[in-house]
């Protein structure tokens, strides 16, 4: 049997149709599969690897890392260097209020983190989330996941959910004394890069406060550049009370992060004692990864012309077929009739080299959200591909 056939018959699956390109190397801006074959990437693993695959810097971090200590304790016992100088690099750029760092292993994790955290500090035990938003797909995470579609088959889930509209007022209306914490996405990006109305956020910001729940910002997909600053909280102006990381934190190594005040972060050390802990969490090798790609993003200067990409990218995408360009930044949906003529649309550009997707709750869109290092001249063959593609239809 070939690999394709082992990894259909032995590795789980989470669709009956999944892509099933078998590449065997990636590097910046491109990855090659078993044939040979060179696809450009505009979706950077889901976002995740913003400084392209395989940075020479993450890659040194790795063997150097490898070389001195693994796992050597379950987390937050031993004094590890990676985990600490990653802390610290990221609290440094960072507002006040979040200065401790607590590492998990992905971005839902962090989420099941930061849910315990917020019920732990305040003693409440209700939770509102936003109808479209994606924070993940374990129990907690999906109990907070606005689709009824992708929770219906899970069900029961965590009892005290409230699910509010975002961007609509009244719902946040829904927000009372008994709310321990309100979880939202800076950008939505499953719904199809959704950007908040600054006075919407800034009231959601207010009634937090007003009624001492929490506001929890999942910056999961949009963090670390994405949409032109380093945090997209701050185009909003508004500081959260809890951050959630994950996807780009780890350079491309499996990392996530909930980042509060230390005296939230406090609570977790009693009553009980260990009141959060995990195994592999903020893993030395994958610390250190993660910082040598936080500190190649910051040296490159490369988010200082993410906006600029992000606008060529819509001065090229220029087409009878798409109906909006949503973005902010480099992350970016291209809305078209259907689900169906995205899908032909997605086949036709990796069929010509050019690696594309779809998103979870707005599946009419296509997901753009390259490596941040991406060239114009990439731009614009991207962009030819993509309408080539929409003429075909």
């Amino acid at each position: 049997m070939n690999n394709r056939q082992l990894f259909l018959q032995h590795v789980a699956q989470t669709s009956d149709a999944p892509l099933a390109l078998e590449i065997v190397k990636a590097e910046g801006m491109y990855m090659w599969d078993v044939n040979g074959r060179k696809y450009l990437d505009l979706i950077a693993g889901i976002s995740v690897c913003n400084m392209g695959h395989c940075h020479p810097a993450v890659v040194k971090a790795i063997q150097e890392q490898a070389q001195q200590y693994m796992h050597l304790l379950v987390y937050g016992e031993f004094v590890q260097s990676p985990q600490v100088a990653y802390a610290k690099a990221l609290t440094e750029h960072l507002p006040e209020n979040l200065d401790c760092v607590y590492f998990t292993n992905s971005g839902a994790e962090a989420v099941e983190g930061a849910m315990k955290l917020a019920k732990r500090f305040t003693g409440r035990t209700e939770i509102a989330a936003f109808n479209r938003s994606y924070h993940g797909s374990t129990q907690g995470a999906l109990s907070i996941l606005g689709d009824e579609y992708w929770r219906n088959a899970y069900r029961p889930l965590l009892p005290g959910i409230q699910h509010l509209e975002y961007n609509n007022y009244a719902s946040l209306e829904l927000i009372t004394h008994n709310t321990a914490a309100v979880f939202a996405e800076s950008i939505q990006g499953e719904g199809g890069v959704i950007v908040p109305q600054l006075e919407w956020i800034h009231a959601l910001r207010a009634k937090c406060n007003e009624t001492g729940a929490l506001l929890i910002l999942d910056e999961v997909q949009c963090g670390l550049g994405r949409n032109g600053t380093l945090w997209a909280f701050e185009q909003l102006g508004i500081v959260p009370d809890i951050l959630l990381l994950g996807k780009a934190l780890g350079g491309g190594m499996p990392l996530g992060a909930f980042i509060s005040s230390h005296t939230i972060m406090w609570s977790l050390t009693n009553n009980p004692v260990l009141g959060h802990i995990t195994t592999f969490g903020g893993h030395p090798v994958n610390c250190a990864a993660g910082l040598a790609g936080f500190n190649a993003l910051l040296e490159s200067q490369v988010i200082k012309d993410v906006k600029a990409k992000g606008e060529l990218f819509r001065q090229h995408l220029q087409h009878p077929a798409i109906r909006a360009v949503r973005s902010l930044g480099l992350m970016m949906a291209v809305e078209l009739e259907s689900f169906e003529v995205n899908k032909k649309t997605i086949d036709y550009c990796i069929a010509n080299g050019v690696l594309t997707d779809w998103f979870l709750f707005a599946p009419e869109c296509m997901r753009i959200a390259p490596p941040l290092i991406i060239t114009e001249e990439e731009i614009v063959q991207a962009c030819r591909v993509i309408c080539e593609g929409l003429d075909r239809l």
